[in-house]
């Protein structure tokens, strides 16, 4: 047992994930990160998992180390997530499977796992993340975006069914963020398949932008929310306003 703060932060190797990690030591907390991949962090303080969070199994063996050595689970933050920009009709089943599997059920299935610890001490704090490319409905972002959306949905849902348990469940939708993910695909050659029946072509979708004047996510009203310490029975979606000229890069995190 510990009387330090305990994190989950999937999606931990690099990126924003990696960042939160430094973020959350250096703040003192004992942190647990997971990936796909091994992690090069080794540091006090910080244990990484290699596991798929579309695994149940791995989800659900990362659990029990973290309970089996510091009995508790303090903060979840969401952030795995994968992408792959293209036009709706030019994406492939499996491309859409893939990322619903780490997008949404990967979510699904670590906040679930992650709240059987939680509601012991009746408290914790799940943050899931959600993007800009939801309310902007941005062209060449379909599975991706709706992945997200479905994520927001859940987060909801999980505030209101948690909330009685002393835990909180909120999504936060970060603008562009220049990541690995975002420069690996602008350096990838363009796609070359083409539908059944149509002549090969090459395609890279680019994004469709408002203007200037209407680069922005719709005002979203705050719904009602407990103040920390106290069950959350509603959810508050939060964007960051983004910068239109960045909106060049592609969503992800």
């Amino acid at each position: 047992m510990t009387d330090a703060t305990v994190v989950l932060i999937t999606g931990a190797r690099k990126g924003i994930g990696r960042m939160l990690v430094e973020h959350f030591l250096a703040r003192g907390a004992l942190v647990e990160g997971c990936s796909r991949e091994a992690g090069d962090l080794e540091t006090a303080g910080y244990t990484h998992h290699r596991a798929d969070v579309g695994d149940e199994a791995a989800v659900k063996a990362v659990m029990s180390s973290i309970q089996r050595r510091h009995g508790r689970l303090d903060v979840l933050v969401n952030n795995a997530g994968i992408a792959s920009m293209n036009h709706a009709i030019l994406t492939p089943a499996s491309m859409v499977e893939r990322i619903m599997r780490t997008n949404f059920t990967g979510t699904f299935l670590v906040s679930r796992e992650a709240a059987k610890l939680m509601m012991r001490r009746k408290y914790g704090r799940i943050v899931n993340l959600s993007t800009v490319a939801v309310p902007m409905r941005l062209a060449g972002e379909a599975a991706y975006a709706a992945s997200k959306a479905a994520v927001e949905t859940l987060t909801r849902i999980l505030a209101h069914e948690l909330g009685e348990l002393g835990i909180t469940c909120n999504a936060v939708g970060p603008t562009p963020i220049e990541t690995d993910l975002i420069r690996g695909e602008f350096a990838q050659p363009e796609h070359s398949w083409a539908p059944r029946g149509a002549p090969p072509y090459s395609v890279r979708p680019a994004l469709v932008l408002p203007d200037r004047a209407s680069a922005r996510p719709p005002r979203v009203a705050p719904q009602r929310t407990r103040l920390p310490g106290q069950p959350s029975l509603t959810v508050r979606r939060r964007y960051a306003r983004p910068s239109p000229g960045r909106l060049r890069n592609r969503l992800d995190h």
